[in-house]
């Protein structure tokens, strides 16, 4: 059989029926898990450390999530099961491989095997929310995720015949070239957006899907729906592990295996239909009509009228307190009952054949991501992504162009045909101010660049789809770049011959390109405060804030060279400061606003005592601010906005790179 390895997750072999090439699991040791993979886990314990106490004297204790969990999930659907904040989320993301290892001990098998060191990337995980672009068609979402996370070494018509296959599997059929929607375009339904996040996932035909929450935000019918079309997956021999808080009856009775979990402990573990005989055993009875998962949920939490019946039947009225003291009490009871069962006996002598000899160290296979493609296709598609975002978003891409275009009309009126008087001085330099502030302020837009889709890039990064120098990169490429370029090249446009700068070409550019740097480095002070955040608001108040004090420092408000020493240096950190200078440079240099006063008179300096001016000449004007009228003094505040530009991405690139890690 012939064998075709990609760079680093997926195998090829055989084509199937449909042409397709089908997809194995490869592991260290170059075994290949096949669909249908039996996932086991092992003695798995999960603390994490918490902080109590007030701030001044703050304690950090370790908290229990999972204790001493164990079971076996086979082909079809295994639900994990459990009220809030029974961990069944955290048991999820430890069988998924996305869980920080900080805290966690057991292991997680595959097929009785370690699992493989980039389990993550080659299995299928459908968060909660939705990760998919909402400006793109359903097909184009689906072209992405092929396009990134199949093999290169895959053709493009054998892509698109996956694709095909699974939008008719999922039956998107119809709105295969419709877009999902945002909230400004009218989209998809709730139930087909959630088979389109499956189908990101069903792209590389993975050996094992996880769900989290598969239900949320969804009515019941659509609910049900989604439920029966992974039933229908699972059929085909699909391991599917879900979790879910409370289903209906019409979906619970679709599970296959079932785990449920309270305070972090196991109950019960085992088939879906033995749940209910095994309850019954205990002495909780399901009435007649009541949901089955309601029933459970109500054990443990110890308010159902089974929970009350069996405590007034075995129980003395005189220790009812004793035993009837809490939520804790009840769920120690069942998890110690579950152990002393024949379920979990069985489990046991099964997970010790499973791991016979085989051994897996957790801490070493949950950080390793690989990638099926390599970082310029990376680029380039997600770059295109981005494009595609930008302009289905008119009113953050064609608006702002207008607004700037539009503000540009109004400054350009109000300073209208500036004279080379006293009023010129005064009225150059405001025009200045706003320009330089502008450009500062409208570069909050790229505040939501990051936090927007920050759910999208976590998912995405975690999965293998790109690396995180493609994330980041293809954003300053198709977003950053020319949403900062083309405005400010409109706005020199206009206001620059309306407010009647110096007629000279040079001056025009330059401008130009002032306005440009000072656009990046504002942009790129914005991603740096943005990144990491979670809330747009506060981003925007951290940034607004930031560049109300750099105005200060700008060379307008306050007369630089009286500023108290040890307050002096905040004008470095000041970028209006950079951009007010080189524009008040490349303008005054060389005007003359005494024109009654001949040139010797202004080349010896005694204008003033001749002219009702008091400045004369534009050099005069730059050294009463302190400013040095040269090419270097022009030149280096364009240095240092490019090295400000620099540091400020780097630090947005960092913060990135750090918060993947913490996912």
């Amino acid at each position: 059989m012939a064998e075709k390895q990609a760079q680093t997750s997926v195998q090829m072999s055989e084509p199937d029926s449909n042409g397709l090439p089908m997809r194995t699991l490869p592991t260290s040791d170059n075994r290949k898990i096949h669909l249908g993979a039996t996932v086991s886990f092992h003695n798995i314990c999960y603390k994490v450390k918490v902080k109590t106490g007030l701030i001044c004297c703050r304690k950090t204790t370790d908290k229990d999530i999972l204790s001493d969990i164990n079971g076996i999930m086979r082909p079809g659907i295994n639900a994990i099961l459990g009220p809030t904040g029974s961990g069944k989320s955290s048991l999820l993301d430890i069988l998924a491989a996305r869980k920080d290892p900080h805290g966690l001990s057991g292991e997680v098998l595959i097929d009785g095997a370690p699992q493989p060191a980039n389990f993550k990337c080659i299995s299928g995980y459908v968060v909660q929310d939705d990760v998919v672009m909402g400006t793109l068609t359903v097909r184009e979402n689906l072209q992405f995720s092929a396009a990134l996370r199949l093999p290169m070494t895959v053709r493009q018509k054998e892509k698109d015949v996956r694709i095909n296959q699974v939008i008719k599997e999922l039956g998107l059929t119809k709105v295969a070239d419709s877009k999902v929607g945002t909230q400004m375009i009218r989209g998809v339904s709730g139930g087909e957006r959630k088979r389109i996040n499956i189908g990101m996932e069903l792209i590389t035909d993975p050996a094992v899907l996880f769900l989290d929450e598969p239900t949320t935000g969804l009515d019941a019918s659509t609910a049900n729906a989604v439920l029966l079309l992974l039933k229908r997956m699972a059929r085909q021999g699909k391991t599917i592990i879900l979790s879910i808080h409370q289903p209906r009856y019409s979906i619970f009775r679709l599970f296959d295996g079932l785990t449920l979990l309270a305070g972090g402990r196991m109950v019960y573990h085992g088939s879906a239909q033995d749940t209910l005989p095994y309850f019954t055993s205990l002495g909780y009875t399901c009435e007649e009509h009541n949901n089955p998962a309601d029933f459970f949920l109500d054990i443990i939490n110890g308010d159902s009228s089974a929970v009350a019946l069996q405590k007034i039947e075995e129980v003395d009225l005189d220790n009812i307190e004793e035993h009837d003291c809490g939520d804790k009490t009840v769920v120690e009871r069942l998890a110690e009952q579950y152990c002393s069962t024949s379920y979990y006996q069985d489990t046991k002598a099964e997970l010790v054949k499973l791991s016979s000899g085989k051994k897996a160290k957790t801490e070493k296979f949950f950080r390793q991501i690989t990638y099926s493609t390599s970082f310029c296709h990376q680029l380039k598609w997600v770059s295109r992504r981005t494009f595609k975002n930008l302009l289905g978003n008119p009113q953050a891409s064609i608006a702002q162009v207008g607004v700037m275009f539009t503000l540009a009309l109004i400054v350009g009126a109000i300073f209208f045909g500036v004279k080379n008087d006293s009023s010129g001085i005064q009225n150059r330099v405001g025009a200045m101010f706003f320009i330089t502030t502008n450009q500062c302020f409208s570069s909050v837009s790229a505040i939501e660049l990051f936090i927007v889709e920050k759910k999208i890039f976590i998912h995405e990064y975690i999965s293998g789809y790109y690396r995180l120098s493609a994330y980041f990169f293809s954003k300053l490429i198709a977003d950053l770049i020319p949403m900062r370029t083309l405005p400010s090249i409109i706005f020199t446009s206009v206001i620059y011959f309306m407010v009647g700068f110096k007629p000279k070409a040079d001056a025009f550019f330059i401008m130009m390109v002032t306005l440009m740097l000072l656009a990046y480095t504002a942009t790129a002070l914005s991603l740096a405060i943005a990144a990491g955040q979670n809330v747009v608001a506060v981003a925007n108040l951290l940034l607004t804030i930031s560049f109300v004090f750099m105005i200060i420092f700008s060379g307008l408000l306050v007369n630089l060279t009286s500023v108290l020493d040890w307050l002096a240096w905040l004008k470095y950190l000041s970028l209006p400061r950079y951009g007010l200078t080189a524009l008040q440079i490349n303008e005054f240099a060389g005007l003359n606003f005494c024109p009654n006063v001949t040139v010797p008179e202004v080349a010896n300096g005694t204008c003033s005592m001749t002219s009702p001016f008091t400045i004369c000449t534009g050099e005069e004007y730059l050294a009463g601010q302190g400013i040095e009228a040269t090419t270097w003094g022009l030149w280096q505040n364009h240095v240092a906005l490019g090295c400000l530009t620099v540091i400020f991405l780097t630090i947005a690139y960092l913060k990135l790179s750090f918060m993947k890690k913490l996912s």
